[in-house]
């Protein structure tokens, strides 16, 4: 079994703790369900947050789906002038066979506009 990583992102419509839940659940389902992962198949996940999110970790949506035995960690997205609002990124660190190259990076809404080259 090799390790692989699977990139994501999601852009919030507002900065409240309910709506990330619902998103960034939505985008971590996504990810599990896009590449036939369960949560046994996860190593760690790092999130990152534009310095506009404050109303809670990303992170905390994980736990609410169940994912509590997962290392987990959030951190600050640079603040880049002109950079996409709203964005809390994921980096997932997994466990697979599937080869690099069919690896499902999930973009959801309009932060599939960040990469365009590896959304699907």
């Amino acid at each position: 079994m090799a390790v692989r990583a699977v990139r994501g992102a999601v852009q919030l419509q507002r900065d409240e703790a309910g709506h990330m839940d619902e998103q960034v659940g939505a985008l971590l389902t996504a990810i599990l369900e896009r590449n036939g992962l369960t949560t046994d198949d996860l190593i760690s996940i790092w999130f990152t947050a534009t310095p506009d999110l404050h109303s809670d970790f990303p992170a905390a949506a994980a736990r609410k789906l169940g994912i509590t035995d997962v290392p987990l960690i959030c951190a600050q997205e640079l603040d880049i002038e002109g950079a996409m609002p709203r964005v809390v990124r994921v980096l997932a660190h997994i466990e697979s066979d599937k080869p690099r190259a069919d690896i499902a990076h999930v973009y959801l809404g309009a932060a599939a506009a960040l990469r365009k080259d590896i959304a699907q």
